[in-house]
């Protein structure tokens, strides 16, 4: 498999004629919607027969998704070949030890269909709270760890869940040691059972790392302590924020550097996210960025005729335009090339695996280098 960067003045049929196959097989892998709407920049998947590599690396890939019910069950079933695993976003932990309710049976038989192995995530914030109180209210108890613990083993037995993944997030400080202890007991409590923990991990790039994102989450315990661990790597580019790249893989290179020297490499899942972000400029604080697919961002370059660059640091692509009210617009998204170069950080460091978030913005780029460049492990 290769990609093409689109230049002035090429046509769909020219690529194919360079590449030897047919227009039908670009626009199918690309899933473009007008094969005679190009535009200059966009990166293009061509579907030619893969030369000999050797033996392709064996990883894991994980998925969370955020939407439920018949929605979540399709979005599984699109791309379930490719998953190992799959994370339903999510069971929301409360202030006495028990759970929110989520809408996850047509998915979990979506996941079985597929061969994936679901695990159950648990998250101490929601939409309008960081979650900080009721993270200190939990760990700082014995008995509400116990509490959270029991529900969460009920609930795994009653849906058939395979594992954990632990997601608390904007974690006091003070309460760094109690998480700790909560995330060993969870391998105390399930790993008898013949369940196993995983936990998420905030982008940090030293053990000193300030703010309440990172101080608590202790990278050598977690790496010591669970099983895997899911390294957040996005959101540099905030939809609150400034624009930039979401994920700018010069940045995830300073965790990485930093996470395999306490953390042994095969715990690693990178983490990738599958959206793009459109900013108003000039940035006003308060404003918030629209997200949607690569797809979409693919669309809005081809309507306003504006051409994709690069960002060879960042490893992303981005563009500008103007809208029908005059105002200039900033679009960081994600391309075949972005993806690729992600797929050998991942070989170049020899993690576990990858972990998407999230699922509902359609990639289908994506999913098709993800299966040239790796074989995915299916482990149920």
């Amino acid at each position: 498999m290769q990609i093409h960067v689109v230049k002035q003045g090429d046509s769909l049929w020219a690529i194919a004629h360079q590449y030897g196959v047919t227009v039908n097989q670009i626009v199918t892998a690309n899933e473009l919607e007008n094969p005679n709407a190009l535009v200059v920049g966009q990166a293009l998947v061509i579907p030619t027969v893969s030369r000999s590599r050797g033996a392709k690396p064996v990883i894991d890939v994980n998925a969370y998704t955020i939407n439920t019910g018949e929605t979540g069950a399709r979005e599984i079933q699109e791309v379930g070949r490719y998953l190992t695993y799959w994370m339903p976003f999510v069971y929301t932990v409360k202030e006495d030890g028990s759970l929110s309710a989520l809408d996850d049976e047509e998915m979990l038989k979506s996941a079985a269909a597929e061969r994936i192995v679901p695990v159950m995530a648990i998250t101490n914030f929601s939409a309008t709270a960081a979650g900080s109180d009721i993270g200190h209210t939990v760990l700082s108890s014995n008995e509400l760890q116990e509490k959270l613990i029991a529900n969460v083993l009920a609930v795994m037995k009653e849906k058939g869940y395979q594992g954990l993944n632990i997601d608390f997030e904007n974690v006091f400080p003070a309460d760094r040691r109690h998480y700790n202890q909560f995330l060993q007991l969870a391998v105390d409590r399930l790993h008898p059972q013949g369940y196993f923990v995983s936990s998420a991990l905030a982008p940090k790039t030293s053990g000193e790392q300030k703010g309440l994102l990172f101080e608590a989450h202790d990278y050598e315990a977690h790496g010591r302590i669970v099983d895997f661990v899911v390294l957040m790597t996005y959101e540099w580019g905030y939809r609150k924020g400034p624009a930039q790249a979401i994920s700018p893989i010069n940045e995830i290179k300073r965790v990485l550097d930093y996470a395999v020297t306490v953390i042994p490499r095969d715990k690693i899942l990178f983490g990738f996210q599958i959206y793009a972000r459109d900013w108003l400029l000039p940035f006003v604080e308060g404003q918030e960025a629209e997200t949607f697919s690569a797809q979409e961002a693919v669309r809005r370059a081809i309507q306003h005729q504006v051409a994709i660059q690069y960002d060879p640091v960042a490893q992303a692509p981005f563009f500008r335009y103007n809208d029908a009210q005059g105002r200039t617009h900033e679009v960081w998204f994600e391309d075949a090339r972005s993806a690729q170069a992600k797929f050998d950080m991942v070989k170049d460091y020899k993690l576990r695996g990858i972990s998407y978030w999230v699922f509902g913005y359609p990639f289908p780029q994506n999913w098709l280098l993800l299966g040239d460049n790796f074989t995915i492990r299916k482990r149920a």
